[in-house]
């Protein structure tokens, strides 16, 4: 359908595997009471069907970018004593969270750069943590845990609709 609808088609598949795995997401967290939505399963889920062959999308980066971006965040989020204060949101910007979402961020990136496994949409999780969106380690257990089902789900459906290789769980080939 993709190749007979061109840019519509591809649109289509995107947009509908989104939701679907997006919706998976969201009615897990209504069962369990639990935060299983989140920003930065969006821009995830649409690497996933609207560039699945770039290296960004593939499940070693997402579940290595998104589990750097949890401890960094994490770790600064204590270094700069946010546990002691509210979110950014419902408390204010401090001098603290900035500092604290500011270098989550750039660690991150510094980080997933050097060991070659970059996933942007971990920016916006580090950020989540780290400025006490979403607090504390049941939280943050949960976050790790929606990533999994998001990336084991949809590469589920992208291996099953498109008959992508297995090799694409596998680090890529050094060039």
């Amino acid at each position: 359908m993709t190749e007979r609808l061109g840019s519509l088609g591809a649109g289509l598949y995107a947009g509908v595997l989104c939701l679907v795995v997006l919706a998976i997401a969201g009615f897990v967290g209504l069962g369990l009471h639990e935060p299983w939505l989140f920003p930065s399963l969006g821009p995830t889920a649409m690497m996933f069907f609207e560039t699945p062959q770039a290296k960004t999308s593939r499940p070693l980066d997402t579940l290595v970018g998104h589990g750097v971006a949890l401890v960094v965040g994490i770790a600064l989020f204590f270094a700069f004593g946010l546990d002691r204060l509210p979110s950014a949101p419902s408390g204010g910007l401090t001098l603290g969270h900035v500092l604290a979402g500011a270098l989550s961020v750039a660690v991150t990136t510094l980080i997933l750069s050097w060991i070659k496994l970059p996933h942007p949409p971990a920016g916006a999780t580090t950020l989540i943590v780290s400025l006490g969106i979403l607090r504390g380690f049941p939280a943050w257990g949960t976050m790790a845990a929606a990533i999994v089902l998001l990336t084991v789900v949809g590469w589920g459906l992208n291996i099953l609709l498109h008959e992508y290789p297995a090799r694409r769980f596998e680090p890529a080939a050094k060039q």
